[in-house]
């Protein structure tokens, strides 16, 4: 990931010296090809380190826990042993084919690929946003200005998401689909506000911004939720695929024949904010159907008899010093371990 953040930063760089469209285009390809992979990079990294409670909120860049080099021994072994439970692996170079077709076969797989494609369709507001902001009557010095704006409400919003998210169990689809609710406002609002008051406007395109909460709280729910190695990277690519689909799809919308929204006599000068809402609705939907199906699982498999044939594994681990650590590995029950030297 290292190197493709540093050839992520060498294709920004090289807008610089783009002086037609084919330049512009192919280093716009390359910036493409090198931000896809981050953020499901990130997601699979993550979950290597954090328990699924700690997921939601832990969102940083990490080496795999087994080989970390600001980690020692007896660090490495603790750090996978504190994410056993997740019972998901923590990294394993061998694909399985049984567990792609398995991610395949799944229905939540889809059901989040559907809710990135649509959550994302609205994504499209951002790159006309200066225009439209700008239309309700502010300079274009203002218009900037305001954009400044448009961060803070993110970060606030997501921090204090992903914190409620942690504290209170069981959650994440709740506080997902609570979230949607100022979008669908904030909808409503630049619709049939007039057109006069600005203000009211502009605070009303600020609250379509709060939803992105909802699709960091998924990205987190997509890993705690999925297990095995070839299966999570195979979920990840379907999530990110039905990303970059619906931010494909959403400039479409934004016509000129749809402008300007002030003539009421014009149902479709509403399209694109209509779009908006039923694409914000549909992913609440959505979010509340992945918890059902989650929840009815979690209680099959509650009812099934406990199966106790792994109940009694041991792990060698050799250490630094030539002696082979034996970790026992039970869930439900602490760790213990004995030290046997082979010298």
């Amino acid at each position: 990931m290292s190197c493709n953040i540093f050839v992520w930063g060498v294709a920004l760089g090289a807008h610089a010296a783009c002086r037609n469209f084919a330049g512009l285009f192919v280093v716009r390809f390359l910036l493409g090809a090198c931000e896809g992979s981050i953020t499901a990079g990130f997601m699979i990294i993550t979950s290597m380190f954090y328990t699924r409670n700690e997921q939601t909120v832990r969102v940083g860049w990490w080496y795999s826990p087994t080989t970390a080099w600001f980690l020692t021994e007896e660090e490495r072994v603790n750090a996978v042993k504190r994410i056993k439970g997740n019972q998901a692996g923590v990294e394993n170079k061998k694909f399985k084919k049984d567990q792609m077709i398995e991610a395949f076969l799944d229905p939540k797989t889809w059901l989040f690929a559907l809710f990135a494609a649509l959550d994302n369709v609205p994504s499209s507001f951002l790159n006309q946003r200066q225009i439209i902001v700008s239309s309700f009557g502010f300079t274009p010095l203002q218009t900037t200005l305001l954009g400044c704006v448009d961060g803070v409400i993110e970060i606030v919003t997501i921090f204090v998401g992903v914190t409620i998210a942690a504290k209170i169990a069981n959650s994440r689809a709740y506080i997902a689909a609570l979230f949607f609710v100022p979008d669908l406002i904030g909808v409503f609002l630049v619709n049939f506000l007039p057109w006069t008051n600005k203000v009211g406007l502009l605070f009303a395109v600020w609250t379509t911004e709060l939803g992105t909460t909802a699709f960091v709280l998924v990205l987190a729910w997509v890993s705690s939720v999925t297990a095995g190695h070839t299966k999570k990277v195979t979920v990840n690519a379907i999530l990110l695929s039905s990303y970059c689909i619906g931010n494909s799809v959403g400039p479409l919308m934004w016509q000129a024949k749809y402008k300007p929204r002030f003539r009421y006599t014009l149902a479709s000068n509403h399209i694109p904010w209509a779009i908006m809402g039923a694409c914000y609705f549909t992913c609440m939907l959505l979010v509340l159907i992945l918890r059902f199906i989650l929840d009815k699982e979690n209680k099959r498999r509650d009812r099934e008899t406990r199966d106790t044939t792994y109940d009694d594994v041991y792990m060698l681990h050799t250490k630094e010093d030539g002696c082979t650590e034996k970790i026992r590995i039970e869930k439900g029950v602490d760790e213990s371990s004995q030290a046997i030297c082979d010298q």
